[in-house]
C-alpha cells in the first residue's frame, strides 16, 4: 500500500478558545474526539494542533487521513485504516494520528481501542455525528477519551476571519449570513453566501441524515427543517405537530417526528434545549427549543426578515454561551419563563433576550420574570436598543454586541 502524503497548511487565524482547551490533552493517553457540525472548521482546527504539535518537534511523524478526500476512499472499515496505519507506522517513536470524519469508517472504534491499549501515539478524530461517535465510544472507550465540540465562528471570530472591524454594520452582516469559516474566501453578498450556504444544508440534510438514517420521507424531513427555523426560540412539541399535519391529510405519528429532530440534532444542525426549574434543578421533558447551529443555515431556510430579529438575537445568545462552555436550559420559575439559565462549574446566570424595550409591558416582561427569581447569580436582559446600559434593582441591561463581545 502506497504512503499518502499531505502537506499541513498553516494558517494565520487561530480558534484561541478551542487550541487553549486542547492543548493540556496533547501527548496524553487519551483519543482526542473533535466533534460537530460539518464545515464549522474542525479540519482547519487539526491542521492548527498540527502546527502547533510541528513547532515544539519540528521532526514529529504525523499521519493525516481525511475521509473526506478521495485519496482515503479504500479505507472503509477499521480493518482498512488498522491496516493502513501499520503500514504507515515504521519506527518505535511517537506518532501523531489524525483522523477526519472518522464515522465514515465501519467500527472505527475497535481500531481505536486498539491505538489507545498500545499506549504509543497521539490519536486526534472529528466527526459530524454525535450520537455514533459518543455511543460507540463510550462503549469501547469509557474514560479514555475527551470530547471537544466546535462550533460555528462567534462574533469575534468572524471580526478576526473576515478582518474586519466591530460595529453595527458587521454585527448585522453576522447575524444574516452566520459564521461558517469558508465565507472569509467568499464575496460577502446574499447570492454568493446563500447559494454556498443552502449547499452545505443539502450535505447536512443528505449526508449526515437522510443516508445515515435511510429516511424514506425526505419532504417531511425538509418541512421540519423549515418549521424550526421558523419557530426558533419557540416551544416544540411533537404531538402539536402531528396534530397540524393530520389536519393537513398527512398522517405522521409524535415518534417518527422525535426521531426526525433528533437526528437532526445529532448532526449538529439543530441543538435541542429542555427546559428546567430554577428551584430543585428538575429537568423537565416536554417543551425543548431549538436553535440552529449556524444563523446563515437557518436564514436560508426562513430568509433574513426584520421581523425574525428577536429571534435571531436569542439563537446568537444561546451559541455565545454554548461557545463558551456554559451548559444551556431554558428556566421555569413558577408561570414565568427564563430564555436562558447557563451553569458552567459552579457559576450560573440568567438571560433574557428581546430585540427592543420598546415599551413598559415589554420592560415589566423582560425585568419582571428576572426580578422574581430569589437568588445573587448574576442577572442580564440582552438587547440591540442604542441605549442599553445601566442597572435596575441588580438586572444589568446589555447591548447584544456588549454580550457577544464579553463586555459582561
Amino acid at each position: 500500500m502506497n504512503s499518502i502524503k499531505y502537506k499541513i497548511p498553516f494558517f494565520d487565524t487561530r480558534r484561541q478558545n478551542y487550541l487553549d482547551k486542547i492543548l493540556p490533552y496533547i501527548d496524553k493517553n487519551l483519543i482526542k474526539v473533535i466533534v460537530g457540525q460539518r464545515r464549522v472548521g474542525k479540519s482547519f482546527f487539526m491542521f492548527e494542533i498540527m502546527n502547533f504539535i510541528r513547532k515544539s518537534n519540528p521532526e514529529a511523524p504525523i499521519i493525516y487521513i481525511s475521509k473526506e478526500l478521495l485519496a482515503f476512499d479504500f479505507i472503509k472499515s477499521y480493518l482498512d485504516l488498522a491496516n493502513y496505519l501499520e503500514n504507515e507506522i515504521k519506527t518505535d517513536v511517537r506518532h501523531y494520528i489524525f483522523i477526519d470524519e472518522i464515522q465514515d469508517v465501519a467500527e472505527f472504534e475497535k481500531t481505536l481501542r486498539s491505538l489507545q491499549a498500545e499506549v504509543k501515539h497521539d490519536v486526534y478524530i472529528t466527526g459530524s455525528n454525535a450520537f455514533l461517535l459518543s455511543g460507540e465510544l463510550s462503549t469501547y472507550l469509557s474514560g479514555r477519551y475527551i470530547e471537544l465540540t466546535l462550533h460555528t465562528l462567534s462574533y469575534g471570530e468572524y471580526l478576526k476571519f473576515h478582518k474586519l472591524n466591530e460595529s453595527k454594520k458587521t454585527f448585522l452582516q453576522y447575524i444574516k449570513y452566520g459564521g461558517l469559516p469558508f465565507l472569509k474566501h467568499l464575496p460577502l453578498n446574499d447570492d454568493v453566501i446563500f447559494d454556498y450556504i443552502r449547499n452545505i444544508y443539502a450535505t447536512i440534510l443528505f449526508k449526515d441524515v437522510v443516508s445515515r438514517h435511510e429516511i424514506r420521507n425526505v419532504a417531511l424531513l425538509e418541512n421540519l427543517a423549515k418549521l424550526l427555523a421558523d419557530s426558533t426560540g419557540s416551544v416544540v412539541s411533537a404531538k402539536s405537530i402531528s396534530d397540524f399535519l393530520k389536519s393537513q391529510r398527512m398522517e405522521i405519528s409524535p415518534n417518527v417526528i422525535l426521531n426526525y429532530l433528533g437526528y437532526m440534532a445529532q448532526a449538529f444542525f439543530v441543538n435541542k434545549t429542555t427546559r428546567m426549574e430554577i428551584v430543585g434543578r428538575k429537568q423537565l421533558e416536554v417543551g425543548q427549543k431549538y436553535y440552529f447551529e449556524d444563523l446563515g443555515l437557518r436564514n436560508s431556510l426562513a430568509g433574513f426578515r426584520q421581523t425574525d430579529m428577536g429571534k435571531m438575537l436569542e439563537n446568537i445568545v444561546y451559541l455565545h454561551l454554548k461557545i463558551f462552555g456554559y451548559q444551556v436550559f431554558v428556566g421555569k420559575n413558577a408561570d414565568k419563563e427564563i430564555d436562558f439559565v447557563a451553569e458552567k462549574d459552579s457559576n450560573r446566570v440568567y438571560v433574557q433576550v428581546a430585540y427592543q424595550i420598546s415599551d413598559e409591558t415589554t420592560r415589566e416582561r423582560e425585568f419582571g420574570n428576572l426580578l422574581q427569581i430569589k437568588d445573587n447569580y448574576p442577572k442580564y436582559v440582552v438587547t440591540m436598543d442604542d441605549d442599553a446600559e445601566g442597572n435596575t434593582l441588580g438586572i444589568k441591561h446589555l447591548h447584544i454586541m456588549d454580550f457577544v463581545m464579553e463586555r459582561w
